[in-house]
């Protein structure tokens, strides 16, 4: 171990230059920080997300309940630019105290319905809509396992590896060993139970693979934090052969293009407010003015 030990003050203070990438943005106290009212579009349910993991659960399944003729998904989706801090706004933490993305709001309802937490969403729309999650109480009691087991993993996953590893200002081993020997152990837990089922609620396609997808595919395909080789998630056949059949999928290929700023621009839909911004609006259509 080369790491430099750290003795812990007896009262913490925030030192608003450590935290590397996300100094800019982040700190001690909650609230919104500027007066700003939020876009709003035409259909019943507006979206107010970026293209993370989190931000693609939601419209990978706007876009599962459109594709299966629920047209009362209908949504706009507008691009939270986190980075700026558009997320503490007054418009965004009206909807979402906690100031994360994803957050949406039902205008279906009177008064609106705000909903905030990707896990939460994924069941408000999946219970609305009486779809991707199953009838029978056992195999719901499974899916609703498997839901809150990717929104208690995922911050270790996110937070944790993804951000000693990819993020962090200094690299320690520590931390990095730690976080990493967790997550080649979830990788397990999905790849042992993947062996035995085709999806996690066995052959039936759910909010429980919405959820996990888009962080754990995403990990062992080597798109987020290029960790891919060191945590050796070749050896998790079972995780792939499920990332590589859910990827396939239309409606998922389109969510992942939604509030997305990053990457090829034919796959970078900023903002989705009707089904033909798929065609008309990706970032290679639209000119550079």
């Amino acid at each position: 171990m080369t790491d430099k030990t750290y003795t812990p003050p007896k009262v913490w203070t925030w030192d608003q230059d450590n935290g590397g990438k996300f100094a800019g943005i982040n700190r001690p106290t909650a609230g919104a920080r500027k007066e700003k009212k939020l876009p709003v579009g035409r259909h019943p349910l507006q979206l107010y997300s970026l293209a993370t993991p989190n931000g693609v659960k939601v419209t990978v399944m706007l876009e599962e309940l459109l594709a299966s003729g629920i047209s009362a998904a209908e949504y706009d989706a507008h691009l939270i630019n986190i980075m700026e801090g558009e997320q503490f706004t007054s418009g965004f933490v009206a909807i979402n105290p906690n100031s994360k993305i994803p957050a949406m709001l039902d205008h279906s309802t009177s008064p609106p319905t705000p909903v905030f937490e990707s896990g939460a969403i994924l069941l408000y729309l999946a219970e609305k809509h009486q779809m991707l999650i199953p009838a029978d109480t056992a195999k719901r009691t499974a899916c609703l396992s498997w839901l809150f087991w990717q929104m208690g993993s995922a911050p270790i996953l996110g937070g944790g590896f993804g951000h000693f590893y990819a993020y962090a200002p200094e690299k320690y081993q520590y931390p990095i060993d730690r976080y990493a020997m967790e997550i080649k152990r979830q990788l397990d837990v999905l790849d042992q139970h993947l062996a035995q089922n085709r999806y996690m609620c066995g052959d039936e396609y759910s909010i429980a693979d919405i959820a996990i997808w888009p962080w754990y595919g995403a990990l062992v395909s080597n798109k987020v934090y290029e960790a891919a080789e060191f945590l050796q998630t070749q050896q998790y056949t079972h995780v792939l052969r499920w990332n590589d059949e859910i990827a396939k999928r239309p409606a998922v290929q389109r969510g992942r293009m939604v509030n997305r700023t990053w990457g090829e621009p034919s796959s970078q839909l900023h903002e989705r407010h009707d089904a033909n911004d798929f065609d008309t609006k990706t970032q290679d259509k639209l000119s550079p003015a």
